[in-house]
C-alpha cells in the first residue's frame, strides 16, 4: 500500500484485504489508516470515525455484528475515555472506559429504563461496580462524547 504515497500527503482511497475486511477513508505516507474513515472487518463488525497511524484513535462508533455497539473516545485502537456501550439486549454503559474495560464513574441501565436497585451508579473497575457515587456530570460527558462520535459519521 505504501508505493506511491508521496511524504506528508494523506491519500484518500478503498482497500480490500485478503481476510475480507473492507476500508475507505484517509491514508498516511506510510500506507496506515490514518484520519477519517470507515471499515468492515470480515465478520461484520463495523467502525467508523478516526484512525491514527492505523489504529481506532479519537472519536468514532463500532458495531458489532450481534448488534452491541459503542459510541465514544478510543486509544490506540481501545474503548478509552467518555462513551456509551449497548449490549444487544439494550442494557447500556454511560461512563468511562480505559483499555478496553468499564473503569470509572458511570451508569448502567437495563433493557426495561431501571437503573436496578440501588442504582448502579458510581464507580467501576474492570466491568465490576465497586461502590455507589452519584456521578452526573461524568454520565453527561458520555452523552455528549456519544452524539458528537455519532453525528460524525452521518
Amino acid at each position: 500500500m505504501s508505493k506511491g504515497f508521496l511524504p506528508g500527503v494523506v491519500k484518500y482511497g478503498s482497500y480490500k484485504y485478503e481476510d475480507g475486511t473492507n476500508y475507505i477513508g484517509d491514508w498516511n505516507d506510510k500506507g496506515q489508516k490514518h484520519g477519517m474513515g470507515h471499515m468492515v472487518m470480515a465478520d461484520g463488525t463495523r467502525y467508523d470515525g478516526h484512525f491514527d497511524l492505523g489504529l481506532f484513535n479519537g472519536l468514532g462508533v463500532l458495531t458489532f455484528p450481534d448488534g452491541a455497539r459503542y459510541e465514544g473516545e478510543f486509544m490506540q485502537g481501545w474503548f478509552h475515555g467518555h462513551g456509551i456501550f449497548w449490549r444487544n439486549d439494550n442494557m447500556r454503559f454511560e461512563g468511562e472506559f480505559r483499555g478496553g474495560r468499564i473503569w470509572g464513574h458511570g451508569l448502567i441501565t437495563y433493557a426495561d429504563g431501571s437503573n436496578g436497585f440501588p442504582r448502579n451508579e458510581g464507580f467501576f473497575q474492570d466491568c465490576r461496580f465497586m461502590h455507589k457515587k452519584r456521578c452526573p456530570q461524568v454520565i453527561m460527558r458520555a452523552q455528549k462524547v456519544s452524539n458528537i462520535a455519532r453525528s460524525q459519521m452521518q
